[in-house]
């Protein structure tokens, strides 16, 4: 029993993703570009030069081995990055909307080959904490992470400017199976007797059924089975939305059916999947 489950391998996925990404770019008014999004503080402009930012930071770090980070004194990763993803959106306000487009198509398929010659089995070249903080992430965890990241800042502005999309089941349940990924270390503080089953059910054309089971001292991906200890069932905008924070806790319970152990399931609904 892996810690992390099968693989998901979302390479194919990327470049159908960036060209929706850059259709709805393509398709906004100039006044879309200052909405609000729920990333707070941050506009849709802000958002695509975000998405650009991790383009770079990839492509710098992953394909060309360059080490820039520098953290300032007792600088946690998640503040780290809060700092410098909000200095580079600041510097961003300068690009106009057409260099943004023009610099995520032109470094997207950069991209796509930098994960095309990647072997999924590999260690991961960033470890996605959110899934595990004590064993190494696989490569198509961390790939995976990427898709997810890309996904969901494309929803964001989506909903800034009311064009729904991108929500295919081929587009969209890859981004779930990425985020179930987060329960091991979600409900990592409870132990359990071995063989106890925790599962998640979650609603919807691009819906899914994952279990995790405590087994040899720690919580792991499991195949789901029957008469779990704890079930979880929310619809698929409740869970991405939830996993993102892009609504709380207490609004996903209230979205969400809830049986078997409480602590567990209590736990369940405090998923997250992004740093923070």
């Amino acid at each position: 029993m892996t810690i992390f489950g099968p693989v998901i391998d979302v390479r194919p996925l990327f470049p159908r993703e960036r060209q929706a990404m850059l259709d709805l770019l393509r398709a906004l008014e100039p006044a879309d570009w200052a909405e609000p999004t729920v990333c707070p503080g941050w506009d849709v402009h802000d958002v695509a030069s975000h998405v650009l930012n991790d383009y770079m930071r990839r492509l710098s770090g992953s394909r060309d081995g360059y080490g820039g980070a520098v953290f300032a004194d007792d600088e946690t990763l998640p503040a780290y990055l809060a700092r410098t993803n909000d200095e580079f959106v600041q510097a961003g306000r300068q690009l106009s909307p057409h260099l943004l487009i023009h610099l995520l198509e032109h470094l997207g398929s950069q991209l796509d080959a930098l994960w095309a010659a990647r072997d999924l089995q590999a260690p991961a070249d960033l470890n996605v904490s959110w899934a595990a903080t004590d064993v190494d992430s696989p490569a198509w965890l961390d790939i995976g992470r990427e898709y997810t990241e890309f996904w969901v800042h494309q929803q964001q502005i989506r909903d800034a400017v009311s064009l729904p999309g991108a929500t295919q089941p081929d587009l969209m349940a890859p981004v779930l199976g990425v985020f179930a990924r987060a329960l091991p270390q979600t409900l990592r503080t409870y132990e359990r007797p071995d063989g106890t089953v925790a599962h998640l059910e979650v609603l919807g054309p691009a819906g899914g059924q994952w279990s995790v089971a405590w087994q040899g001292g720690r919580w792991r991906m499991a195949t789901p089975g029957d008469r779990p200890a704890a079930r979880v069932s929310m619809d698929q905008d409740t869970f991405w939305r939830l996993a993102t924070r892009g609504i709380t806790v207490e609004e996903a319970r209230a979205r969400s059916t809830r049986s078997g152990d409480q602590e567990l399931t209590a736990a369940m609904t405090t998923l997250l999947a992004v740093v923070a």
